[in-house]
């Protein structure tokens, strides 16, 4: 898609490493931003998201979901299944799995219903269970995993309201942010800015025929 001076774009998670870097990057669009801190929007709280909808205009070209953690009140990710504590479980799946669902729910009406227009979320490589070799991680890699699921399946009813619409999970690499500085010396990472640079490349790229797909950072196809 087509991103310029007349598009109309919804950034969640403005604030975050990427998602500050992502609102850099659309300084030149139509941009309406969301964030915890800014705005006070809580996806783990229907209502909070309930609440920004209902004064957000519309219709967005682009609405970017730039949310998510691997780390939630202290707890990171798990080392073996001895680790998995239910309480921090379901706070991952709150979070990185139902928060972008009622962001779809709520905001997916919001957009356009007549010309392209992307809802593209933030998801993560770890979340492939075919990509999955290491093991570990079982909260965080299962909410990952649920949330290509609600991907897939919103691409599907949002091409009943747009045939141009495009719905996508994207992998942005390992970024040096807050979410993953204590673990990046387990892999070579990118700055933030480079990382938005990159997601907003591929978006420019998505067309129709890959909704409901999840990519990488550099338009690759991740298997499920």
């Amino acid at each position: 898609m087509e991103i310029g001076a007349d598009t109309n774009v919804l950034l969640v998670g403005a604030t975050g490493g990427i998602g500050a870097a992502l609102a850099a990057g659309l300084r030149e669009t139509r941009l309406t931003m969301l964030s915890r801190s800014a705005n006070g929007i809580d996806l783990t709280d229907e209502a909070s998201v309930m609440e920004a909808a209902e004064w957000l205009d519309g219709p967005y070209n682009l609405i970017f979901d730039a949310t998510g953690a691997l780390e939630i009140a202290g707890r990171g990710p798990e080392k073996s299944l001895a680790d998995i504590d239910p309480g921090a479980m379901q706070a991952q799946f709150a979070l990185n799995a139902i928060g972008p669902a009622l962001l779809l729910k709520h905001f997916g009406p919001k957009l356009s219903t007549d010309r392209p227009a992307v809802f593209a979320t933030l998801s993560a490589r770890v979340g492939s269970i075919g990509d999955n070799r290491l093991g570990g991680w079982v909260s965080y890699r299962a909410s990952k995993a649920a949330l290509n699921q609600i991907v897939r399946t919103a691409s599907i009813e949002l091409r009943r309201r747009n045939k141009q619409s495009v719905v996508v999970a994207l992998h942005p690499g390992t970024v040096a942010t807050a979410l993953s500085e204590k673990y990046l010396n387990r892999h070579p990472s990118i700055p933030a800015e480079a990382a938005a640079t990159r997601l907003l490349e591929v978006v420019r790229a998505l067309k129709p025929e890959h909704s409901g797909g999840f990519y990488d950072y550099a338009m690759g196809p991740i298997p499920w």
